[in-house]
């Protein structure tokens, strides 16, 4: 089977179609910080509001535990959307009740509502397939058709991304069908070399990705919080670093595998070494080895890779065809401990080939140290749901439109 996209679903002028978009995006007192999601939803969006389509689109914003909560409104988002699209945007205050069914019966062609967080019905998220598939109607009633193009939710089983599918004519969006792409490029005959990056606070959260990908990459980079993981596995002292001691010999285990199959992993040499986890902690770069000797002692922690290994990383991306980066250097959010992340980010500006940024994290440390999305390659909207492609798993939200 393959994935049904928008022209399955025929013409779709004067038809109400409901929008699975991934708006869950950073607000700070009502503001939104980063609008990359949002704007990675216009094609789609453009699409049907150019075929006359009465676009509704719905999505989660946080954790708001199943009942409404102001302070996750989908109304910035409304009223963003209205800015990029370039017309008015209706918002309706809640997910399927009286406000969001005269919303929709207001509706012209071309027209564009946004309903409230979806997750303000627990149904959404429930556990019981019956609640959802009873949320799922609701929502059915709203539209002719459904769109699914949250990327960053298609390995959930939601409501709104598996249920309503069932229930409508459905078909994914471009977001979505350039998401599979790119991980398509990404797993299947990659251009050489291959590169992974591989960052971020837990190698728990990793375990999936490096063991899929180690018969398929040429060199896995290692940094975050993660690598002090692996100088442990490799007999080094780490201080008060983040360790996963329980994941010490599956560590052992991968670089054993890697060394038999002639796979790089690279580890850093140099280390920023904090007195503490604080944005103005005094620090050292030390070797790698070395942690325990900064003035800190055995309470240093490390918060970043040091100038050397951002170097060695820089000049192995820049000399990769295809490039998958995953997870941050350090604590890109203080600025003292920034600047490993942003050496991979420049780098992955600079490859010859395709460099993708997976998503969460490094989405945002790209945005938030100055780069441009159009400098990279791709910039994944599913942090979560590009590992787990890459893991091999099966993502429900895909197989519902037809992906096997």
């Amino acid at each position: 089977m393959s994935l049904r996209t928008l022209e399955s679903l025929g013409s779709l002028d004067g038809k109400r179609v409901i929008v699975r978009c991934d708006l869950n995006v950073p607000l700070r007192d009502g503001v939104i910080t980063d609008d990359g999601r949002v704007r990675a939803s216009l094609p789609t969006l453009n699409a049907l509001i150019n075929q006359g389509a009465r676009v509704i689109i719905c999505s989660h914003l946080g954790r708001p535990d199943g009942a409404p909560d102001p302070q996750y409104s989908l109304e910035p988002v409304a009223q963003r959307l209205s800015e990029l699209l370039g017309k008015p945007v209706a918002f309706a205050r809640d997910t399927v009740g009286e406000s969001a069914q005269e919303a929709v019966a207001s509706l012209e062609d071309g027209d564009v509502v946004v309903i409230e967080n979806l997750r303000f019905n627990a149904g959404e998220t429930s556990k019981d397939a019956q609640a959802r598939a009873e949320f799922a109607t609701q929502l059915a009633s709203l539209g002719d058709a459904l769109v699914s193009d949250g990327f960053g939710v298609v390995h959930r089983k939601q409501a709104s991304v598996y249920e309503l599918a069932q229930q409508v004519p459905s078909a994914a969006g471009l977001l979505i069908a350039t998401e599979l792409d790119v991980l398509d490029r990404l797993t299947e005959n990659p251009e050489r070399p291959y590169t992974v990056v591989l960052g971020g606070s837990k190698v728990s959260d990793k375990l999936g990705v490096i063991s899929h990908l180690l018969p398929r990459v040429d060199r896995i980079l290692v940094g975050g919080g993660m690598l002090f993981t692996f100088l442990a596995a490799e007999g080094h002292a780490v201080a008060s670093s983040l360790l996963e001691k329980d994941q010490l010999d599956t560590v052992r285990g991968y670089l054993a595998e890697a060394a038999e199959r002639g796979v790089e992993i690279v580890l850093p040499t140099d280390v920023v070494v904090a007195a503490s986890f604080a944005a103005d902690a005094a620090h050292e770069t030390v070797a790698a080895d070395a942690i325990e000797s900064t003035a800190f002692g055995a309470s240093g922690i490390g918060l970043d890779i040091g100038p050397e290994t951002a170097a060695r990383f820089a000049e192995a991306i820049r000399g990769s065809r295809t490039v998958f980066w995953n997870g941050p250097m350090g604590v890109f959010e203080f600025p003292a401990f920034a600047a490993g992340t942003k050496a991979v980010a420049q780098a992955l500006t600079e490859v010859d080939g395709l460099g993708v940024v997976g998503g969460g994290d490094s989405a945002a440390a790209v945005r938030q140290l100055g780069f441009s999305d159009d400098q990279f390659g791709h910039i994944s909207t599913g942090g979560g749901a590009s590992l787990e492609f890459l893991e091999g798993k099966k993502l429900p939200g895909l197989e519902v439109l037809g992906w096997a």
